[in-house]
């Protein structure tokens, strides 16, 4: 039972490491798809350029520039004009909505004209994906001839970017925890896979698992459970350092109460149980944990 416990946990904080580890590989992905956004961004411009160019043809202007597309923000974009227009502000909706609708990233905005001098919204109006959350006003009153600015305010539809300043900050986080959760699982899942093998066999003794005995030269040694567990994570890594901390971890650690003596005292027992074959011994090793050496 105290086998299956662990392989349970294990699998559950296995499950849980793998799933970080998704997600940090889903974020590492949505930022290799970062030149991809440059492209939408630089596209965007050119149709903004196309609105502010029309509008001054719908003037009667067909000489002057529209001047470079300014980008205030993340989402927020200024078209500026060469010299004064006057504008009809049905065709500025028509045409804005006629244009962005190339945009796939365009579905919702906002567009408030600016006054040059006072820098004062003069005319303004917002477009949804959903066209009866529409607001749009005023289409038939004429704008006199002045300078204008036109913003155009996009409703954010990935990530921005200081969300993508916390998500890098906090990757090197998520990236330990899942190492240290498959570090944690590792040990466990070969003490679940060694479960399945009744009988192992170190030098001359012969280990039943299931009955919790050791046969030694034809003599049959009784193990209390706790003494079969630990003898288990040995043999099933025989010449190798085992951890005390591991041992403590796994032989104790679901009775919720880790007990130091308790695991130099199970040794020793082992210890005296193991004697009877003289090619086999639990070794202390000074600093790090206990070795199971077998020299035949």
């Amino acid at each position: 039972m105290h086998f299956s416990r662990n392989l349970i946990s294990g699998k559950r904080k296995h499950l849980f490491g793998s799933i970080i580890l998704l997600f940090i590989s889903v974020i590492c992905l949505a930022f290799s798809i970062e030149d991809s956004d440059d492209f939408d961004n630089s596209r965007r411009e050119v149709l903004l350029r196309r609105v502010g160019h029309e509008l001054l043809l719908q003037s009667g202007d067909s000489k002057s520039r529209v001047l470079p597309v300014e980008k205030i923000s993340e989402n927020e974009y200024q078209i500026r004009f060469e010299n004064d227009f006057s504008f009809q502000p049905d065709s500025l909706v028509n045409t804005t909505r006629r244009l962005l609708a190339k945009d796939p990233l365009a579905a919702n905005y906002v567009v408030n004209v600016l006054s040059c001098d006072k820098n004062r919204v003069v005319y303004g109006f917002a477009i949804s994906q959903n066209k009866k959350d529409d607001i749009v006003a005023c289409i038939g009153r004429a704008q006199p001839i002045a300078c204008y600015r036109i913003n155009i305010i996009f409703k954010p539809t990935g990530i921005n970017a200081t969300t993508k300043g916390y998500i890098l900050a906090g990757l090197p986080f998520l990236a330990f925890v899942g190492f240290i959760f498959f570090r944690s699982v590792k040990p466990r899942r070969a003490l679940a896979q060694g479960q399945h093998t009744d009988m192992l066999t170190l030098a001359t003794v012969s280990f039943d698992v299931k009955n919790r005995k050791l046969i030694i030269n034809g003599k049959t040694i009784d193990l209390t459970g706790t003494e079969t567990r630990v003898l288990h994570i040995f043999a099933l890594s025989p010449n190798e350092t085992i951890e005390r901390s591991r041992l403590q971890k796994e032989i104790w650690e679901d009775e919720g109460v880790i007990v130091g003596r308790s695991l130099d005292m199970f040794i020793s027992k082992l210890r005296k149980k193991l004697e009877l074959d003289p090619n086999i011994n639990i070794l202390v090793i000074r600093g790090k944990g206990y070795k199971l050496e077998i020299s035949a």
